[in-house]
């Protein structure tokens, strides 16, 4: 039986090469061009997708073809301009130009991730009224009560949409170009001061409540002494005069 084993034939596949053995299978290695080995498990057509969510969402605001004359005539390329934000306090802005829409969304998108920048909020709304100017676009933005809602244009709304901000008025008073709008909105936000930092607040949490509370009891203490000293001396001129 022995002899038999191993005298026998082996087997071909129908490409006509010899067909491995499980034994042979088992300690074979698979190596790369450098010589060193590989994990089979860490193969790149192995690796399963990662289907967890992203952290930062990213919006196209608008797409706009443009031209450059040269020697030989026109050169049509195209301008994307794209928002990305993680619907908290992150946000960031990037326009780039490509030789097509796809080339030139991801070179804005790689540009939106490197200017981000983190904002201060008051609740869902911003902390104070800002008014942004960046060369001919003139944003104008103040908070708004819980369930006013985002009234702003496009672009402001856009941009709005990526970030935790819920409640916000805004208007647009100067130029419409949509690339200056955006980067006005992105400047306003950054200069966001929260509360506590206000003048004549800083390292204080003053809630408006007690402001409200102090005033009418000043007012009402004042207004019987300053009443009562002009009464008393008219009295008295008329019984002189008497």
């Amino acid at each position: 039986m022995p002899e038999t084993e191993k005298k026998a034939p082996r087997v071909i596949n129908k490409s006509g090469t010899l067909k491995m053995e499980d034994k042979v299978a088992e300690t074979k290695q698979v190596r790369d061009i450098a010589g060193r080995k590989m994990d089979r498990r860490n193969r790149r057509d192995r690796v399963k997708a990662n289907d967890a969510p992203k952290e930062f969402d990213e919006i196209t605001i608008a797409v706009d073809r443009v031209s450059r004359t040269v020697a030989g005539g026109r050169r049509m390329r195209f301008k994307a301009l794209v928002a990305i934000g993680n619907h908290k306090n992150k946000v960031g802005v990037g326009v780039a130009k490509g030789n097509d829409v796809t080339t030139a969304v991801a070179k804005a998108t790689s540009k939106a991730k490197k200017s981000m920048v983190t904002f201060n909020m008051d609740g869902e709304t911003i902390c104070h009224e800002t008014r942004t100017k960046i060369t001919g676009a003139d944003v104008l933005m103040k908070p708004a009560a819980p369930g006013t809602g985002i009234i702003a244009g496009g672009t402001v709304r856009s941009i709005m949409g990526l970030t935790g901000v819920k409640n916000l008025i805004s208007k647009s008073l100067g130029s419409t170009n949509k690339v200056n709008i955006a980067y006005a909105v992105i400047e306003g936000l950054r200069a966001q001061v929260p509360r506590s930092e206000w003048t004549g607040n800083k390292g204080k949490a003053v809630k408006p409540a007690e402001t409200k509370a102090e005033k009418p009891v000043a007012k009402v203490a004042a207004k019987p002494v300053a009443a009562k000293k002009p009464a008393a001396k008219k009295a008295t001129s008329k019984k002189e005069e008497k």
